[in-house]
């Protein structure tokens, strides 16, 4: 409203009105982030990075400090997740362990198995490093495990598939396939995955670590607590090695699905590659459009959701048949299944 007299109050700056003398203005109020802390202020002036102006605009205070804490329900429920398929991932270790002289356990090398339950539960607990405020223990140490421990559960499902591949292909005569049959391929196929994981993230760690950092720019009136990842380019190495690693298990073992289906896992672990690629492709795009502390819900998400269906797809058929369907859980269908197989060759 125009007055010839009356002052502007901090927090307002003075407009002239055109065409009106200059004892003639108005009062606007000062945009957020902006203050007047005097009478008849003719400017508004911008706060610090670190600072946000009152409700009033006539003075600027400290920022409020967001991150994802243990204590908001967001991250309440992104740990009862976790600590439920932490223990969901326990208890089938432990059901394994106890059914482990049984057919369905034996026949799909029972060590990889617990190497892979192991990994899942990795998995499930490295979610916890992304939750409260980071430090730099935590910036450093969440990326590399959580790399490490998918590099593990991917490298274990395609040495399983290669496993069963290589057995069966080695059947003909004058194969050089049996050269490669035992325990000794598989575990050359997790351990050099492991180590190549692992080298990537000593790598980044050491040439450009992850560090906590408060970004002021990301959302307006608050400072967000992250982490800086120090390279974002050795972050997308690490993704596309564990990509590719799931890209190669999900071409294996889509090539082996037509082997003996009583207990060969190659159909299930073609259906959680599939998850599993599809999470993480879908992660991407969300990951570059999410801001403040959602950035690090969508990456927990994803982490918690492609382990889940990593897990219930291998395991909950096992499950099942130990449960519900104990008439094949025997050597015997195994080889009376195998022989048939043969025979159709």
């Amino acid at each position: 409203m125009s007055v010839c007299s009356k002052s502007c109050l901090p927090g307002d700056r003075i407009s002239a009105i055109a065409g009106r003398p200059s004892c003639c203005f108005q009062c606007l109020p000062c945009s957020e982030g902006t203050i007047s802390n005097h009478t008849d202020s003719i400017n508004c002036f911008k706060c610090p990075d670190e600072r946000w102006s009152n409700w009033k605009r006539d003075a600027c205070i400290p920022k409020e400090i967001e991150f994802l804490s243990f204590e908001e329900p967001l991250g309440i429920v992104l740990v009862l997740i976790s600590a439920f398929l932490f223990f969901n991932t326990t208890w089938i270790l432990w059901f394994f362990r106890w059914y482990r002289h049984t057919a369905v356990v034996r026949a799909n090398n029972i060590k990889l198995s617990y190497i892979l339950l192991l990994g899942l539960m990795m998995c499930f607990l490295c979610t916890l490093l992304f939750i409260g405020q980071p430090r730099r223990v935590t910036c450093m140490l969440r990326q590399v495990i959580f790399g490490i421990s998918f590099s593990l559960c991917v490298s274990c499902l395609l040495a399983k598939t290669t496993t069963v591949v290589i057995a069966f292909k080695a059947t003909k005569p004058n194969s050089i396939l049996k050269k490669w049959i035992g325990s000794r391929t598989s575990s050359s196929i997790v351990l050099v995955s492991c180590f190549t994981q692992s080298a990537i993230g000593a790598i980044w760690q050491c040439t450009s670590p992850s560090f906590p950092e408060l970004n002021t720019k990301a959302i307006h009136g608050k400072m967000t607590a992250e982490c800086n990842e120090g390279s974002i380019l050795m972050f997308y190495c690490m993704l596309t090695f564990m990509g590719l690693l799931a890209c190669i298990c999900f071409v294996v073992a889509f090539l082996a699905r037509n082997l003996p289906d009583t207990f060969n896992e190659a159909k299930f672990i073609t259906f959680s590659m599939l998850v599993f690629i599809s999470v993480w492709l879908s992660f991407i795009p969300a990951y570059l459009s999410t801001k403040g502390k959602y950035l690090v819900a969508v990456e927990i998400f994803a982490i918690l959701s492609s382990g889940a269906g990593l897990l219930y797809s291998i395991f909950a058929p096992k499950i099942y048949i130990i449960f519900l369907r104990q008439e094949i859980n025997a050597r015997q269908y195994l080889i009376t299944k195998s022989t048939l197989y043969d025979k159709k060759k």
